[in-house]
């Protein structure tokens, strides 16, 4: 007999099975497109980490060359390529016109990486007559300014010739070394000085060693002879790099490339292939790579002057480099020649003429003198022994002073900047100029502002006296330098102590916070590279070097010339931020070229007509696109509307925001009816846990904006005219929560931050996590970085691991109990909703140890705070 009641029951059977596979496969198809999302949230989240260090890198005063920025190129196209790919796999192909849209906006990228300077154009050899300042770019500024002096200024210049950019192309063409140069200096480590010697080393000798083709030396020597047929038989040469880039105002390279001097013919190429070397020597490639200049264009051009035999030699500013006493020139002078000023070996006499007043008397620092450097008969140089009579008699007489002042003001004219002028006076009295180049002059207040707010120091002082060389106060442990094995065990934020301030010393002037030397004066080498990177330097201290111990935390006052033992926060907390030594850079351009191109957000609309690939214009709009189209197609598409009507449920709650739910299986309970879902439904352990610290306290509101705060965020919407209109998009309001028991994906978007908090809750600590992103914000930089701070101090009070780059933040608490991770998502509950426009008013550092006391007061309400 047929049972109709049993057929009617495996019907019904049937039919809840089918439900259930129908449901499962809906489960399983969102989930899948869920996980896509959530890589595509990811690789975003790392796409804008690159973009923030990049930018970073722009801001803070740090060292990058071109390899870093290819670098973070190359990680922003690997990630940006996958983000495009996961919103087609998420929309099944919708939007392969956003590859198109990549590979036009990443070809400008390429180009700007790409670009290559132009080959050298013009003689092999230019003798110093036909050469004027418009000629830098073949022949160096050191030659061009020496070619203007004799032929326009008429002021008196050695005899001699200039070796051309061009000359330098052709021999490394002709020797086939730049692409083996480039294989050798792609990967180095500016940080890394053993890596620094080995590499210097290895291309030094490719160079040396290198053969000078027959038509270059033919040429070198036949503009020799014409020296000889003007001069006579036995004319020594003084040969000096003369280097594209070199002698600029920001960038002297002073020391950094080698002279030779008192050349006989016999070596006069060797010596030019040494110099051409020099380009590689340690200083002068990590004051590249920190200055932040591209290899391929620093050119080696060499300056080939008849040698002058000097009774007094040295070096003159036209005005004060520290910025004090502007109306004064400072002539600096010693026996013999030059050499001793600029490398430091001997302390020379200074005479300061103020401008006003050109005669006598002058302000004068006679220094005893026991050794000068002279020709040697027959070639290169030596030192000569002082007499006794001859020790204290000043190098130069007040008769001879006037001269060279007028010569400093002179040229300061013509060139119309302050000069830093090397000058010898022969032993007939005749004024020789050797050089002349921009003085870079530090801004400074008054020597009256100074002194008024020097503040009294309770901190032992060790020592009292020397030059300031470069203004300013820092403080570190001691490191003492004699030799080259010393250098490479120096360590980062060291006080540099050395007997000698030698050129090579520059090297490390990258990483050291202060320097203090014996010898040496204003007007040496190594001081004019610490002022151009902005480090305090004390110079001529006579017995620094022996004072201090290795290892000591000192604080240096050059602006005083004070070193005081232990940390002076008083002067320190006056000293200034430094800005990025590498500003105005090449290397600098092409970053600030390339984040044109991918930083600024143009693609702001959603509902606008040019939201679509061909209305992309930079990398970032690429990034909010796939954001928008992959959220619509997630949870609005109406494709897709079965998915959200059955599976994404809106959760009722009193928090003024949308906050949606996604169960992927044991997150909420069973058989919920409806497109909603109530609080005493969830099941997820870690949302309720973040849900608990959310409604813990209630939020008060936007905080009260100052003007200045109201400002900011009115420029900051300028700039990223999203912060206004991105808020219009149906998705700016919506939070969503993908959960399971123990498992919860938190995206949140709360006003202009963005937050991510993903975590696992288990029976197994070894297996437990917490991890958090923190984005955004509608002010300034420095407001939103003020937030991104106080987040991090109250994390940090709760044992986060947190790390920080600008406004982006991230923080991690692994392998805990389950207990202890409820608590602390409690915290992360709180923050996300409590930080919301502080951004707007958190102006100084006052403003954040307020709100951190309040915040902690609140929290400590609902948590226990760790002891």
């Amino acid at each position: 007999m047929f049972d109709l009641k049993h057929f009617f029951k495996k019907r019904q059977e049937g039919k809840i099975r089918d439900a259930e596979r129908a449901r499962d496969k809906i489960r399983l198809a969102f989930t899948q497109r869920y996980l896509n999302f959530k890589t595509l949230l990811s690789l975003n989240d790392k796409v804008l980490e690159i973009i923030n260090e990049m930018e970073q890198a722009l801001i803070e005063d740090r060292s990058f060359g071109m390899a870093f920025v290819r670098g973070q190129c190359t990680a922003l196209s690997v990630n940006l390529f996958k983000i495009i790919q996961s919103l087609n796999e998420i929309t099944g192909g919708q939007h392969q016109a956003l590859f198109g849209a990549y590979d036009r906006i990443w070809g400008k990228i390429d180009q700007e990486i790409k670009k290559k300077k132009p080959p050298a154009q013009g003689d092999w050899v230019l003798p110093l007559e036909a050469i004027t300042r418009q000629m830098a770019d073949q022949v160096g500024n050191k030659m061009a300014n020496l070619g203007e002096i004799k032929n326009h200024v008429g002021l008196a210049v050695p005899e001699g010739f200039a070796i051309s950019a061009s000359a330098y192309d052709y021999f490394l063409d002709h020797n086939k070394l730049q692409d083996e140069i480039n294989r050798r200096m792609q990967f180095l480590d500016p940080a890394n000085i053993a890596q620094l010697h080995e590499t210097s080393s290895e291309i030094q000798k490719l160079l040396t060693n290198a053969v000078l083709p027959i038509p270059l030396e033919d040429a070198i020597l036949s503009a020799y002879h014409q020296l000889i047929k003007k001069l006579g038989e036995g004319v020594h040469v003084s040969m000096r790099s003369s280097a594209l880039g070199e002698d600029a105002q920001e960038a002297s390279f002073a020391g950094q490339y080698r002279s030779v001097l008192n050349v006989s013919p016999e070596y006069l190429i060797l010596s030019y292939k040494e110099i051409l070397a020099s380009k590689y020597s340690v200083p002068a490639i990590t004051y590249r790579l920190n200055k932040g200049f591209l290899d391929e264009e620093i050119i080696m051009c060499v300056g080939c002057m008849a040698m002058v035999q000097a009774e007094t030699a040295g070096v003159m500013y036209s005005t004060d480099p520290g910025g004090l006493r502007r109306q004064d020139i400072f002539i600096n002078a010693v026996m013999g020649l030059g050499k001793s000023v600029v490398d430091g070996s001997i302390i020379p006499d200074l005479f300061i003429v103020n401008t006003k007043n050109l005669n006598p008397p002058y302000e004068k620092e006679i220094q005893e003198k026991t050794k000068k450097i002279v020709c040697h008969p027959e070639e290169g140089v030596c030192l000569e022994v002082v007499s006794e009579t001859g020790s204290r008699i000043p190098a130069l007489r007040d008769a001879q002073i006037r001269p060279l002042a007028e010569i400093a003001l002179r040229l300061e004219n013509h060139f119309g900047s302050p000069q830093d002028i090397e000058w010898a006076i022969t032993t007939d009295g005749a004024i020789q100029i050797l050089q002349s180049r921009p003085l870079l002059v530090l801004k400074q207040n008054t020597a009256e502002e100074t002194e008024s707010s020097h503040p009294e120091i309770e901190q032992p002082l060790l020592f009292k006296g020397g030059i300031t060389a470069s203004p300013g106060v820092a403080c570190g442990p001691a490191f003492r330098i004699e030799t080259t094995v010393d250098l490479l065990q120096f360590p980062p934020g060291a006080v540099l102590v050395a007997r000698y301030p030698l050129p090579q010393w520059a090297a490390v002037l990258n990483t050291a916070v202060a320097v203090v030397t014996d010898q040496g004066a204003l007007t040496g080498h190594l001081a004019a590279v610490a002022r151009e990177f902005k480090i305090p330097a004390l110079m001529g201290t006579q017995r620094a070097f022996e004072t201090i111990r290795p290892g000591e935390v000192i604080t240096v006052d050059a602006n005083q010339q004070a070193l005081y033992a232990g940390r002076v926060e008083s002067l320190l907390a006056k000293s200034k931020v430094k800005t990025s030594r590498m500003k105005g850079s090449p290397v600098y351009r092409s970053l600030e070229n390339i984040l044109k191109t991918i930083a600024p957000l143009t693609l702001t609309d959603p509902e606008g007509d040019n939201f679509s690939p061909e209305g992309c214009q930079t990398l970032h709009d690429i990034i909010r696109f796939a954001h928008e189209k992959s959220l619509r197609e997630l949870f609005e598409s109406e494709a897709e509307a079965d998915l959200s009507e059955k599976f994404a449920k809106k959760l009722v709650s009193s928090l003024p925001m949308q906050w949606w739910i996604i169960d992927l299986e044991g997150g909420i309970k069973e058989d919920i009816a409806g497109a909603a879902v109530r609080l005493e439904d969830i099941l997820s352990i870690p949302l309720l846990a973040l849900w608990e610290g959310l409604s813990a306290v209630p939020w008060k509101g936007p905080p009260p904006v100052d003007t200045k705060g109201f400002l900011s965020i009115l420029a900051e919407s300028t700039m990223d005219t999203s912060l206004e209109q991105g808020l219009g998009s149906g998705m700016a309001a919506k939070n969503f929560a993908l959960v399971s028991e123990n498992f919860c994906h938190l995206s949140t978007r709360l006003g202009f931050h963005f937050s991510t908090i993903e975590s696992y809750l288990g029976d197994l600590a070894a297996e437990n996590y917490v991890w958090f992103y923190f984005k955004g914000g509608a002010a300034d930089r420095q407001r939103k970085e003020q937030r991104g701070h106080l987040i991090r101090l109250i994390l940090e009070k709760f044992h986060f691991w947190v790390q920080m780059k600008g406004d982006l933040l991230s923080a991690r608490l692994e392998r805990q109990g389950k207990e202890l991770l409820k608590e602390r998502l409690k915290v992360l509950g709180y923050l996300i909703l409590h930080t919301r426009q502080l951004d707007m008013i958190l102006s100084d550092q006052g403003r954040v140890n307020w709100y951190l006391d309040e915040m902690l007061k609140e929290i400590s309400t609902f948590t226990t705070l760790p002891s």
